[in-house]
C-alpha cells in the first residue's frame, strides 16, 4: 500500500512537477488547486500512468473552509492508506511596489503563503501518528529585498522562519524542511528580457531544470537525519 502525499498548488508548473516527482517514488498524489482546473486533470492522467493513484481536489486556501475541503477529501483517502507528506507549493506572488500594494491583496498573500501552510502544517501533524514529513516551498527571494514583490519576499521570509520553528515543536515523529529555488520557470510577470538578464547576472548562467529543484524533494525525503533546514538550489544566486 502507498503511502499518501498532499502537494498543494499541483496542477501546473514546479507543483506539477514535485507531484510528478513524489509519484514516480511510489506516493499516491492528492494534487490540490485553486483555479487550474483542465491543467490538474491532465496532471492526474500524467500520475495515473506511473502506476499510482492520484485525485484532485478545489479549494480555495486562502478561506478556511477551503482547507476544510481539502482536509475532508483527505480524510476520506487516509481511510485507504497512510497519510505521510505534505508539500506546501501552492503561493501568490504579486507586482506591487509597497506603496502600491492595497490590503486585500496583503492580506490574500498572507492567507495563501504563510497562514495556509501553517493551518496544514497543524492539521497534517495530528493526522501522522506514526510520523511523516512536512516540506514548504520557499524562495531564494526570501532573503532578498525585492522591491517590486513586497508580499512575496515577506511572506517567503515568514514561511522559512516557520518551517524551523515547526521542526523543532514536531520533532522527533515529523521532519519539516523548505526549499527554496532560485530562477526556474519565467512568469508572465517578468519579460523575456529581464529573465535574460537575470540568468546572466547568476553564477551558473541558467535557469534550473525542474529536476534539479524536485531531487532536493527526493533527498530529503531519502535522508531521515535532516529536519529544519532549507535547501537552496539558485545556481548562486543567493551569492550576488
Amino acid at each position: 500500500m502507498n503511502a499518501i502525499a498532499l502537494v498543494t498548488g499541483g496542477a501546473r508548473r514546479l507543483g506539477k512537477a514535485l507531484a510528478l516527482c513524489l509519484a514516480r517514488i511510489g506516493f499516491d498524489i492528492l494534487l490540490h488547486y485553486h483555479q487550474s482546473e483542465s491543467q490538474a486533470l491532465e496532471t492526474v492522467q500524467e500520475i495515473g500512468k506511473l502506476g499510482v493513484r492520484a485525485y484532485e481536489v478545489k479549494a480555495d486556501l486562502t478561506k478556511t473552509s477551503g482547507i476544510e475541503t481539502l482536509l475532508t477529501t483527505l480524510d476520506s483517502l487516509t481511510e485507504q492508506a497512510p497519510f505521510t507528506l505534505l508539500v506546501n507549493s501552492a503561493s501568490i506572488m504579486l507586482h506591487r511596489a509597497a506603496l502600491e500594494l492595497d490590503l486585500t491583496e496583503w492580506q490574500s498573500a498572507l492567507a495563501l503563503n504563510l497562514r495556509a501552510p501553517f493551518l496544514l502544517s497543524q492539521h497534517a501533524a495530528r493526522r501522522m501518528p506514526t510520523g511523516g514529513m512536512i516540506v514548504n516551498m520557499t524562495d531564494v527571494g526570501a532573503r532578498k529585498t525585492w522591491k517590486r514583490y513586497p508580499s512575496y519576499v515577506i511572506t517567503k521570509a515568514a514561511l522559512e522562519s516557520m518551517t524551523s520553528m515547526l521542526a523543532r515543536a514536531l520533532a522527533p515523529a515529523i521532519r519539516v524542511n523548505a526549499i527554496a529555488p532560485g530562477l526556474v520557470l519565467r512568469s508572465s510577470l517578468t519579460t523575456e528580457e529581464e529573465w535574460s538578464a537575470l540568468t546572466a547576472k547568476q553564477p551558473l548562467k541558467r535557469p534550473a531544470e525542474l529536476n534539479e529543484i524536485t531531487s532536493a524533494l527526493e533527498f530529503l525525503i531519502m535522508n531521515k537525519y535532516i529536519t529544519g533546514q532549507t535547501i537552496t538550489v539558485d545556481g548562486g544566486y543567493s551569492l550576488l
